[in-house]
């Protein structure tokens, strides 16, 4: 089954006072290109992501981004030094005493917290932080899971289009036969004309004449085009029914059906097959502009 590489999905999970949603979007690129917007205390478990992301989307431009709220009174990771901090107020005050100057008690505490050692910074709790962890871990698998399910199910829509196209190129190709037939016999009048006023030339060359004449027929013939084109949409419709579909082999695929429409169209030598052959390069512009958003 194709997979498109646009897509798209979002997950809230809320556990141990801790709500994280995650948001997965993914474009068109030719390669992989992983982008996360995380939080600066998980920026250690960005590998990690990345790892994640690589293993279930495979391709295509990736835009991870998560949003955590508490839900629950937490306590600061930095509180005041009290003891110190009231030892700088002390201090400061009986130094503006001794210089005889006013000082107001909110300037005295600003003052006195910007000391050193005027914040205590609080150790990490392992346990919170593994916990935490493991919620932001699930809202990012089951965003990833959407967002495979969104591009799973937007390649079932373009597998469906490839059909149509190709249907439309199969149908110009059965009306080109039909023409083909009624060519020949206006191609051969011209031949026989031509063959007519080289045999009443008196310098008629003979061995000209014949290298001239298969020319000629080759030049006409397209006879094998149409069958090596009929085989190539039979294999694009092979391949798109396998596991092994991907955008870059039906792209070659669709490469090697657009050189024998061009083939066709040089040779044919007709108004009305070239009228097919506009419409069948229409159909396959389509294709080549559709494979460029399959995985």
């Amino acid at each position: 089954m194709l997979k498109s590489m646009t897509g798209f999905g979002n997950a809230t999970v809320e556990a141990n006072g801790l709500s994280v949603t995650a948001e997965v979007k993914t474009l068109n690129s030719k390669f992989l290109d992983i982008y996360c917007r995380i939080p600066r205390q998980f920026s250690d478990k960005e590998i990690e992501l990345r790892s994640l992301l690589t293993q279930q989307l495979e391709r295509g431009k990736v835009e991870l981004a998560l949003n955590l709220t508490r839900t629950q009174a937490v306590r600061p990771g930095v509180t005041i030094n009290r003891p110190l901090v009231a030892a700088y107020v002390s201090d400061l005050k009986e130094t503006a005493n001794g210089l005889l100057m006013s000082v107001s008690d909110s300037d005295v505490l600003q003052l006195a917290l910007q000391q050193p050692n005027a914040y205590l910074t609080e150790s990490a709790d392992p346990t919170a932080d593994a916990d935490d962890w493991a919620t932001v871990l699930a809202a990012v698998q089951e965003a990833v899971r959407r967002c495979a399910e969104f591009r799973r199910q937007d390649g079932a829509v373009l597998e469906n289009k490839f059909q149509e196209y190709i249907q439309t190129i199969s149908d110009r190709l059965t009306d080109i036969e039909e023409q083909d037939v009624r060519r020949i016999p206006a191609v051969r009048e011209r031949m026989r004309n031509a063959v007519l006023d080289l045999l009443g030339n008196e310098n008629f060359d003979q061995n000209r004449f014949e290298q001239e004449l298969v020319y000629y027929i080759e030049k006409f013939d397209i006879s094998e085009e149409k069958v090596r084109l009929r085989n190539h949409l039979t294999y694009f419709l092979e391949v798109l029914a396998t596991e092994e579909a991907n955008g870059k082999k039906l792209n070659f695929i669709s490469q090697e059906i657009g050189r024998e429409i061009n083939t066709i169209g040089s040779k044919a030598n007709d108004a009305t097959i070239q009228r097919y052959v506009v419409q069948m390069k229409d159909e396959l512009e389509k294709i080549k502009e559709q494979t460029m958003n399959v995985i």
